[in-house]
């Protein structure tokens, strides 16, 4: 453990003065100073590319935060978590997540015990159990086969098996139905068995000491529910397992003891969905695509072990992470999956990253004088594109971004996967490079008063596949949102009037007025979003006439304009 402080380090006061220096250049001068950099500052481990070239970072920051890392001792903590020492100091404690995926050839000793032989014990009896659950060999209280699973938990014993469920969905059996409860509310437990047979139904109960708070209420309602439809407290025997080191809770709560699966003081609850926690995820995929789960999990481990600083992935997010943190100051990460099955993945993360960094004391029990851990949040892409997509363009705050993609799709349909990676592709560059003023004007836009239009500031690590022109798809426009804004006596800047006015020359609909609304338009977010920019309607239906008039469309704009008047009462108005 380091004995100097963290802000006395030299790397830190190096990077303190290497902020300074770089924290007012923008992306697309560094692109520019730079054209290798998008190839060179990338890194790819176990199937996983790591673009982040996008960040604002050059050669010199990142040699500055790997010196801050190496500085700080983490490869050393690294190897002394592997090797089961007790760093978890305020519990005294190991900490062996990555035991729980280690091969069974692997022996590791903590504290005279070897670890890994007991956990592929556990393991053991979790693939014979949810082998007979699968194959229909266990049966419930009168004879009939399992038909549904539901998971009690709530923390990493609810958000890790519901993300893992939610991401691997694909490969799961559609024989068997899975449900999750963690709420206390009892709306979560009422809706999660409204529509499921008690007489089919198995119950996971998800709590170490088998004495927490929300999930014993829940369980109690769920032992409830299936006495009172079967007949008998018996039938819970047949009805519960249980995920919990505490065998005397579990059998008083009448749970067999033999359907009690255990695990370990040094796994902490974010990181145990791989543990017996997990043991709904694998009776939904199977017993051997758990073990391909573990062995993804270990193949990583083996990377974050083995792979030098500077091209180890955990660290490099790692040290970006402390970038954007303590120099730029960012509170928040946003984690942005454009892929549906990973929808749970943010509020994952949230418990993974803000529980471990949401301290506020050193390991040495002294104060921090600097910022530790930030906010994470997200949501799957297009959907944040049509949410708040819009702040973090264009809004005041700094917020570091990581886009997540693949490169093949699991359901293809159509063209939906290249539809989605044009997405992953546009709005890294629009965050990262937005347009200049004299990039608007060279698309033919005039540009009457809106200084830096469309200068972000957003920071981006996003993974890299082949995509479409993604032009094809922003500029379509409901024409009565235009309207709308129109009879409202709304502002907009002329800028945006100016995209409005090629959007409304594109759409192929406005004979009838009926417009075209896009699901990716760009249009259609800036009219409804900037209306107080302190242009005057007249002024806008006078930008509107101009450019078309000028294309020797005067008729068709006089059109849309009086169509506006006519059907909206609006203000718009024709040049004379």
């Amino acid at each position: 453990m380091p004995a100097t402080a963290l802000r006395e380090r030299k790397a830190w006061q190096a990077l303190e003065r290497h902020y300074a220096e770089i924290s007012g250049r923008h992306l697309r001068d560094l692109f520019a100073e730079d054209p290798g950099r998008g190839e060179r500052l990338t890194a790819e481990a176990v199937g996983i590319y790591l673009d982040y070239s996008k960040n604002r970072v050059t050669d010199e920051t990142m040699r500055l935060l790997i010196e801050l890392a190496a500085e700080s001792g983490v490869a050393e903590r690294r190897d002394a978590m592997f090797s089961g020492e007790h760093i978890n100091v305020s519990e005294n404690r190991a900490v062996l997540h990555v035991a729980l995926r280690m091969p069974s050839t692997v022996s590791l000793i903590v504290d005279g015990q070897d670890v890994v032989r007991d956990v592929h014990e556990v393991l053991g009896r979790m693939r014979t159990f949810a082998t007979r659950v699968r194959s229909g060999e266990f049966k419930g209280y009168t004879g009939k086969p399992i038909k549904n699973v539901v998971n009690v938990g709530i923390g990493g014993s609810d958000l890790g098996p519901v993300m893992a469920y939610e991401a691997l969905k694909y490969y799961a059996t559609r024989e068997i139905t899975f449900r999750f409860v963690s709420n206390v509310d009892s709306t979560d437990f009422a809706e999660a068995v409204r529509d499921l047979s008690p007489d089919e139904t198995l119950f996971i109960i998800s709590s170490k000491t088998f004495g927490t708070l929300e999930t014993l209420a829940n369980a109690t309602s769920a032992r409830d529910w299936v006495v009172s439809a079967l007949g008998s407290p018996d039938a819970v025997a047949n009805h519960f397992v249980a995920v919990s080191t505490n065998a005397e809770r579990v059998k008083a709560f009448g749970i067999d003891t033999a359907n009690m699966f255990g695990f370990w003081d040094w796994v902490g609850g974010r990181y145990s969905m791989d543990s017996a926690i997990g043991l709904s995820t694998m009776i939904a995929l199977g017993p051997e695509q758990f073990d391909e789960l573990l062995a993804g999990f270990h193949d990583m481990d083996e990377h974050f072990r083995t792979a030098p600083l500077e091209a180890n992935l955990p660290v490099l997010m790692g040290v970006l992470g402390v970038w954007y943190r303590d120099f730029f100051g960012a509170q928040t990460v946003g984690v942005m999956p454009y892929d549906q099955y990973l929808k749970r993945f943010p509020a994952y993360l949230q418990q993974l990253t803000m529980e471990s960094n949401g301290k506020h004391v050193t390991l040495l029990g002294r104060h921090v004088d600097y910022d530790t851990g930030a906010i994470y949040w997200g949501e799957p892409g297009t959907n944040g594109q049509h949410s708040f997509y819009q702040l973090i363009h264009q809004g005041t705050t700094l917020i570091p971004v990581d886009l997540i993609g693949f490169a093949r799709g699991l359901n293809n349909i159509r063209d939906h996967h290249d539809l989605l990676s044009s997405n992953v592709f546009a709005q890294a560059a629009a965050l990262a490079f937005g347009k200049t003023e004299e990039e608007v004007r060279a698309e033919g836009l005039s540009v009457i008063k809106h200084a830096d239009a469309g200068l972000h500031q957003g920071e981006i690590d996003a993974e890299t596949t082949p995509l479409r022109n993604p032009e094809a798809y922003q500029y379509e426009i409901n024409v009565a949102d235009v309207a709308e804004v129109w009879r409202r006596g709304s502002v907009v800047s002329s800028w945006l009037v100016d995209l409005i006015a090629a959007a409304l020359a594109k759409s192929p609909d406005l004979d009838d007025f009926s417009g075209h609304v896009s699901d990716s338009g760009e249009g259609r977010w800036t009219v409804l979003a900037a209306v107080d920019e302190g242009v005057p309607a007249s002024v806008i239906s006078a930008s509107l006439y101009e450019r078309f008039e000028s294309r020797d469309n005067g008729a068709f704009t006089a059109k849309v304009l009086s169509a506006m008047r006519s059907e909206f009462g609006g203000h718009a108005e024709k040049k004379k």
